[in-house]
């Protein structure tokens, strides 16, 4: 169905909610038979759409509210579509199956839960009565659960779930040899168990709806009768269940609207399958398509930077988004040297931008630094705390606040201050060290009653062996550890021992053991937060140095009430959107992020540029992306290349700032040379000097210090004024030029 203008206008014929959509939106609203995909681009109205159609179909009488079936992702959307139902018709529609995936399938369950097994009166479990209960069996099996970890066999067994799979479909591919190769039985009798207990977890709502749906035709009958239409938000992040049990639901009326964006696919790590959107013409042949490409929200540079980039996707259906707007301004591109540079040059936007008498002024909440990875945010966190900048890190704790960095800053706690008794509780058995209950009830009790600190009443107890063997033992290697290593602090830079500290007495280990075992984006951000961390120590002239910033940073009291600038990752950002908006950490490594490189390939590449279109997409007026030349992993500084999505920008929409590079030659095909810019001007060497001598101007690196540049130069003494340490004297011999 075509529309030209005039369709839009309200006139008699049209009811007032159809009054404000444009020729796409109006079309994917009218058309109410059959199959039909919305592929709505970011800012395009999809909810909108959404809400009128089903408006609409109940308006024209084409079905009951109780007869339409809209499914979302969370109940803040269910929500909100319901009210903005009820607002354009007047009337209430809360007879509608409008809900989330899993609050559907319970609704439905709980009808018919003794056609398969169960009583209506069902438990649901939450996350931690299913590890609990998953460990049990784990040890009635004789599995280690402390080499096989619960919580990791039930990721595993979830993922089975968002497969559709029940025990006795698990593709051989797929049991690994986690758990000594008993995945499947011990699945198999976690369901079991569960049922026996009249219990289900989450997964298994979809799964025994989607089972039940499959072996009872006669229930799936019943409600093809109660179901005339359906309709899907967000129909990207579908998994496999959802996806075979949507089309279950959609064989008898074949009324299925599904909207979505194939270009916003970021969720493949929980199970999401982009490719769900690019098959629907195959999956209903009569489908029909509409592409809602009018973006309400940006401006056209920042929409021409985000067409251009997701230009370069194979695997997507193809749309380009356009908008009536002013160009504003372009997308802005800075080189700095490091990280820290990176962060001083946000922070000092936001302040230009939020004080500038002669700029539009701009509120803290419409700032966001979206980063690509959690160890990203400790800089700005650091610098917005130094300039008084108040900020949020939204849907994730604070650099410090984290548990891995919380762990690891009680380790150095006890290696400066080995009475801190909080210290030692918390790393005694962190990572677990074999030391039982009843050991540690006796050290306490030890501790209490000679009224001495922990640690005290742990030496005294191992030299008189007054602990059982094993954990005497173990305790004794621990202390002569943490001796050892305040020896260290006498000859070696304080972040390499404590980097060997925390790699010796196993805590890297068991996060890196996790990692490799649960390959899960969260597990390996632990331990690019600790990286970070030791990065972070490098920057202070002693520990406790840093644990007195430490305590004044966790004792900032934020003020939660008023206006803050939002930190955030990119996959925490989607559906959001900011004035200005800022992408740190376009580095190849960084971002495209090596492991979604290793990992996935190809499709892995891909779903990392749909990650950057979503952060570009976040923006209304500005747009800032930032490339760091060098990056500290541990104690090694890194050259690192401009991410290749920055050659994918178009030239025309882009302004490079303070950099030799320029948009005529693909950034990504060019080494990068940042423009150094010292603090105080270098004087220019005269004809015959030797150009390998220092000069004044000079910029150096240090192995403990880092970068910085020679202010005076007195014989073989260099001054030196230090990127994060300030000035220092130093002997030539010890730094090099940079």
């Amino acid at each position: 169905m075509q529309h030209n203008h005039a369709d839009n206008l309200p006139n008699s014929d049209n009811p007032s909610y159809l009054a404000n959509l444009n020729n796409e939106q109006l079309e994917a609203v009218e058309i109410t038979d059959g199959a039909l995909l919305v592929l709505a681009g970011a800012g395009t109205g999809k909810t909108r759409v959404l809400t009128t159609r089903i408006a609409h179909i109940i308006n024209t009488g084409l079905a009951y509210p109780n007869q339409i079936l809209a499914v979302t992702f969370t109940n803040k959307a269910s929500r909100e579509m319901t009210e903005r139902v009820a607002s354009m018709l007047h009337h209430d529609v809360s007879g509608m199956w409008l809900g989330t995936f899993h609050s559907i399938c319970a609704k439905i369950l709980r009808r018919h839960a003794e056609a398969i097994g169960f009583q209506s009166n069902f438990t649901i479990l939450d996350a931690d009565d299913q590890v609990r209960l998953l460990k049990k069996i784990m040890e009635e099996a004789g599995i280690d659960t402390k080499k096989h970890t619960p919580k990791i066999l039930m990721s595993i067994i979830q993922g089975y779930k968002d497969k559709g799979w029940n025990p006795d479909q698990v593709q051989s591919g797929f049991a690994g040899d986690f758990a000594d190769g008993k995945i499947v039985q011990i699945y198999d009798a976690y369901q079991r168990r569960l049922r026996n207990i009249n219990a289900m977890d989450f997964g298994d709502l979809l799964l025994h709806c989607l089972t039940m749906f499959q072996k009872k035709p006669d229930i799936l009958a019943t409600y093809h009768g109660f179901f005339k239409y359906i309709l899907v938000d967000e129909y990207q992040d579908t998994n496999v269940a959802q996806y075979m049990w949507l089309r279950l639901l959609a064989q008898a009326s074949g009324n299925i609207c599904c909207v979505g964006d194939d270009d916003q696919s970021i969720y493949s790590w929980r199970g999401a399958q982009v490719g769900n959107i690019l098959r629907f013409s195959k999956d209903f042949p009569n489908a029909q398509t509409v592409k809602l490409e009018q973006n309400y929200r940006s401006t056209h540079h920042i929409l021409a930077a985000a067409s251009s980039l997701i230009a370069n996707n194979k695997s997507r259906i193809g749309k380009t988004l356009h908008t009536t707007s002013i160009d504003g301004e372009t997308v802005r591109v800075k080189f700095l040297w490091d990280g820290d540079e990176e962060a001083k040059f946000v922070a000092n936007e936001i302040e230009s931008m939020t004080t500038s008498m002669t700029r539009e002024k701009h509120s803290m909440s419409q700032f966001a630094v979206l980063v690509r990875a959690g160890f990203q945010t400790r800089a700005f966190e650091e610098r917005f705390l130094t300039l008084n900048i108040p900020y949020k890190v939204v849907g994730g704790l604070r650099f410090y606040e984290r548990a891995e960095i919380r762990d690891a800053i009680a380790y150095i706690h006890v290696l400066m201050q080995p009475n801190n008794d909080l210290a030692f509780e918390r790393i005694i058995n962190t990572p677990k060290r074999g030391i039982g209950k009843s050991s540690l009830e006796v050290l306490y009790r030890n501790s209490r009653d000679q009224s001495i600190p922990l640690y005290d009443s742990t030496a005294q107890m191992v030299n008189d062996g007054a602990l059982p063997a094993k954990a005497g033992k173990v305790m004794g290697e621990l202390l002569n550890q943490f001796a050892n290593y305040r020896r260290m602090l006498n000859d070696v830079e304080h972040d390499k021992v404590v980097e060997q500290m925390l790699e010796e007495t196993g805590y890297l280990g068991m996060w890196r053991d996790e990692a490799k075992k649960e390959r899960s984006p969260e597990a390996e951000g632990r331990l690019e937060n600790l990286r970070e961390l030791i990065r972070a120590l490098a920057e202070f002239e002693s520990l406790g140095d840093f644990l007195e910033h430490i305590s004044l940073v966790m004792d900032n009291d934020q003020n939660k009430s008023g206006e803050m600038v939002n930190i955030m990752t990119l996959h925490a950002a989607k559906g959001l959107e900011f004035d200005t908006v800022f992408l740190p950490g376009w580095e190849e490594g960084l971002f495209p992020h090596q492991r979604s490189l290793d990992e996935s390939g190809s499709g892995g590449l891909e779903e990392e540029r749909r990650l950057a279109y979503v952060g570009i997409t976040r923006a209304r007026k500005n747009l800032f992306i930032t490339h760091a030349a060098n990056r500290r992993i541990y104690n090694q500084w890194q050259n690192s290349m401009p991410s290749r999505f920055l050659k994918e920008l178009p030239a025309q929409n882009v302004d490079i700032l303070s950099s030799n590079l320029n948009m005529s030659q693909p950034i990504y095909e060019r080494k990068f040379e940042p423009r150094v810019e010292p603090l105080n001007r270098a004087i220019p060497a005269a004809k015959g000097i030797d150009t390998n001598a220092f000069q004044m101007g000079n910029r150096v690196f240090h192995e403990k210090f880092g970068y910085g540049y020679i202010n005076n130069i007195n014989g073989d003494n260099l001054d030196i004024n230090f990127d994060h340490t300030g000035k220092k004297t130093l002997k030539s011999s010890f730094v090099k030029k940079s």
